[in-house]
């Protein structure tokens, strides 16, 4: 808008015109403290000139909404650009845009319903859902250069430029000597990442164990905390009963917390108290080991998608607008275990739910319980003795010698900063999840079952490539075509 009006000379209805035509928002979070925000003072003294244009499109629009909606003073306030000293940024972008997207079917819904519910309801033709891809060509192709040989001689490698071919996998889901080799490049491919593990952190890992993983940022709602907690659970049955029928396993962590998110730092400081611990026990140790991937980057993932058994995307449902690792995982042959969240729900469509791992509450079922105020924690603790004795070792000198994780302890059972107790369910979906890793656990143990249900993930990766989705941001929302 200022350019058009300051440096071309166009009047406002012009300009306001192009504009409303030529911006389309994607929107990649539901969580609200994520939709930006600005003071008002300080974007006003930084920025003159542009605040006296947001300030002039709120004007115009807020004429336009009390027109609709007369009777209705705290709609206006809700939708306002500016209120309560802060310029949102979001709802200019909405206003300011011929289409909104999610990136994800679950997560555009939720826009639609609630997040978003009040722009729905007054421009529904603005919204869609695009649903997110990863690059095929990194992300199996060169991370994973003996899975993408094997597809060529198995389907052709036209797959490299058209990834839906891959679906063509599926008519082989019963060749024993394609899962066999599928096993042998997911060994090599541990080995590789055995070996990476050693140089970056001097701990050795058994290639032979199950590679469990978890890698992305750090956030409450990821929920790495229930992972955690589940490993201190496992290793706590373990030294109860040494002869436990599970798999050995290795848990691996990636993560990096924002700079100024203490919550999260203390997760990451508690992942490497139980990987102390648990690592150091000679009793233990052989049967399950975990891993702090320190630095985590592009490069590294680039090793830890082609060795990972099962994808770990257990996030509180509703809260993930999609995940784009989850994708990474599949197409090289990693199995989901998670909740129908993000793109999860679509990655279980494709590959079929007998070929993934799904626990915990759906996303409408963690609304009403939020909503009904009588989600009681200590309820769940006192009904689940292991979790409560796996909670209790934040606490009792397990782990530290001092209160490092009484913080963590409390945020789930008493709540803190003004949170409600467990405001992400780790607890209460404890009991599902704990199931889920023993049922996956289980199938791992039988390899050509294991091998053929992370075949049918990788041809079921054909949709997640972002060939198909910058396709449908191009005809959809772009109007353009291909040059060729």
């Amino acid at each position: 808008m200022r350019l058009l009006l300051d440096e071309e000379g166009m009047g406002w209805d012009e300009a306001y015109s192009v504009v409303k035509k030529t911006f389309a928002y994607t929107n990649h979070t539901v969580l609200s403290e994520a939709l930006e925000k600005w003071p008002v003072d300080l974007f006003r003294d930084e920025f003159p000139r542009i605040f006296q244009i947001v300030e002039e499109i709120n004007r115009r629009f807020m004429s336009e909404l009390a027109a609709k909606y007369p009777h209705d003073p705290q709609r206006l306030n809700r939708m306002s650009i500016l209120s309560g000293g802060m310029v949102k940024m979001s709802w200019l972008a909405i206003v300011m845009s011929f289409s909104v997207n999610g990136v994800a079917a679950l997560h555009t819904e939720i826009l639609k319903k609630n997040v978003l519910k009040d722009w729905y309801g007054i421009w529904p033709e603005k919204f869609n859902n695009k649903t997110n891809g990863v690059t095929q060509r990194r992300w199996l192709k060169k991370a994973n250069p003996a899975l993408a040989e094997l597809l060529n001689e198995t389907i052709g490698p036209e797959w490299v430029g058209n990834l839906a071919l891959i679906s063509g996998l599926k008519d082989k889901a019963e060749d024993s000597r394609l899962l066999a080799r599928i096993g042998e490049i997911k060994t090599e491919n541990k080995q590789r990442l055995a070996d990476l593990t050693y140089s970056l952190t001097g701990i050795t890992v058994d290639p032979s164990s199950l590679f469990d993983v978890q890698i992305k940022r750090l956030h409450e709602y990821k929920r790495q905390l229930l992972n955690v907690l589940s490993l201190i659970h496992d290793w706590q049955a373990l030294k109860e009963n040494p002869d436990m029928n599970i798999p050995s396993r290795t848990v691996f962590f990636g993560a990096k917390a924002a700079s100024g998110y203490r919550r999260a730092k203390q997760i990451i400081h508690l992942i490497h108290a139980v990987a102390d611990r648990l690592n150091s026990d000679g009793q233990t140790s052989d049967r399950l080991k975990v891993i702090f991937i320190p630095d985590y980057k592009v490069s590294i993932a680039e090793i830890l998608f082609p060795a990972a058994e099962i994808s770990q995307q257990i996030s509180t449902a509703g809260k993930e607008a999609s995940g784009t690792g989850n994708m990474k995982f599949m197409m090289n042959g990693a199995v989901t275990l998670g909740t129908m969240d993000g793109a999860n729900i679509e990655i279980v469509e494709e590959a079929g739910i007998e070929n993934a791992f799904i626990f915990g509450m759906s996303s409408q079922e963690v609304e009403e319980l939020r909503n009904s105020g009588g989600y009681n924690p200590w309820a769940v603790l006192e009904a689940d003795p292991a979790l409560k004795k796996a909670l209790r070792a934040l606490v009792d000198g397990t782990l530290s010698s001092g209160d490092d994780f009484r913080e963590l302890y409390n945020s789930l059972v008493y709540g803190v900063e003004g949170n409600t107790p467990d405001n992400y369910f780790v607890l209460k979906d404890f009991a599902s999840y704990r199931e889920v890793r023993r049922k996956a656990g289980e199938a791992w143990m039988d390899k050509k079952k294991w091998n053929r249900i992370a075949l049918l993930n990788i041809a079921g990766s054909g949709k997640f490539s972002s060939d198909r989705t910058i396709k449908e941001y191009a005809s959809e929302i772009w109007k353009i075509t291909p040059r060729r």
